[in-house]
């Protein structure tokens, strides 16, 4: 059995390889029964997951206090806990609560605000759902105020690039300065505008959601060589962007949370064509992909039960021989140039 590893974001602090993500356990897109949320944040401990990413807006408050109540009574100082700041979460009446991606959530509503006071009030409620006195790291969350883009999007359309820099990136280095937190990052569904955050300013990771998977390497030419030159890690959310690369090409495959067009299916079929030869599971494939790149240090899939966390466990355990990775290259299904996982030829 493969033991999952550990990664340096900073000098002082690693991560396990495979970590947590909290969007299941604020139920997305269905709900999550808060027994299962805390034996599925157990069992990934007991299987030596070191690493829980979480934030404010996920299931606006039950992803960070399901993440509490799961921690109680593990040792905290063995756990790295990363979250957001970005969003402000006021209370509105039940009757104005609309359909949303968050099923069965508190009557809430997210407004963006990036300043410093705004900032400052989402780190303590964040402390005080999840029941610590420390946060490890602290990413600006969704400075492009987007989930997803339509295909052909102006990454730009929707910016508070500066809003971020000015206000949440100076409270979060000051932060870190302090020791307060040990690592300032941004959470977000695009590589383009990290492209600019990652010169502008000081940042231990980006948290980049789908973007550089088995599906999509559009970051490694502009995006990764800038990072790996700054020492800025990544951590991939969304490793099997939002569905098909889980469930395969099938009826109702979801392609970063849109039903997959024709040409994504099509190709998500010529890669499990080359799964298949080998004798892996397509999911194994693209979970273990993104690691090949030095600058990665995590993939967090989520997982709403022991069931799902275990799946995914076994995926990462594949060994998966260098042979698949140099078919999926010379076939044209992963660009050129691309680092290929520990023990891939180059």
């Amino acid at each position: 059995m493969k033991k999952i590893l550990s990664r340096a974001v900073t000098d002082g602090l690693s991560v396990t390889t495979m970590g947590l993500g909290g969007t299941g356990l604020g139920n997305m897109y269905r709900s999550t029964d808060p027994q299962d949320a805390y034996a599925t944040v157990h069992a990934a401990y007991e299987n030596g997951i070191r690493y829980f990413d979480t934030a404010p807006v996920y299931g606006f408050g039950l992803a960070e206090s399901r993440l509490g109540e799961a921690i109680k009574s593990l040792p905290r100082h063995e756990i790295v806990i990363s979250s957001k700041v970005g969003y402000d979460l006021v209370p509105i009446p039940p009757s104005e609560m609309t359909p949303q991606l968050w099923d069965d959530a508190p009557p809430f509503r997210a407004d963006f605000d990036y300043s410093r006071d705004g900032v400052l009030r989402s780190i303590e409620s964040t402390l005080k759902r999840l029941g610590t006195d420390y946060v490890d790291m602290l990413a600006i969350h969704d400075p492009d105020e987007a989930i997803h883009f339509a295909p052909g999007e102006d990454p730009y359309a929707r910016s508070r690039f500066r809003e971020a820099m000015d206000g949440a990136y100076v409270v979060l280095d000051d932060l870190r300065a302090q020791g307060v937190i040990k690592a300032v990052g941004v959470g977000i569904n695009q590589w383009q505008m990290l492209s600019d955050f990652v010169v502008a300013g000081h940042f231990d990771y980006f948290l980049l959601a789908g973007r550089y998977t088995l599906l999509e390497q559009e970051p490694l030419s502009v995006l990764f060589p800038v990072c790996e030159e700054r020492g800025t890690k990544i951590v991939i959310g969304g490793p099997y962007n939002s569905g098909i690369l889980a469930t395969g090409a099938k009826d109702g495959a979801t392609f970063n949370t849109r039903a997959a067009p024709a040409h994504v299916l099509d190709r998500v079929r010529q890669i499990e064509a080359v799964c298949d030869r080998h004798g892996v599971p397509l999911p194994a494939a693209a979970l273990q992909f993104p690691l090949g790149h030095p600058a990665v240090v995590s993939v967090i899939p989520g997982a709403r039960s022991v069931a799902e966390l275990t799946q995914n466990l076994d995926y990462m355990r594949v060994n998966i021989p260098a042979a698949l990775w140099n078919d999926l290259m010379a076939e044209g299904l992963v660009e050129s140039g691309s680092p290929l996982p520990l023990g891939a030829a180059a």
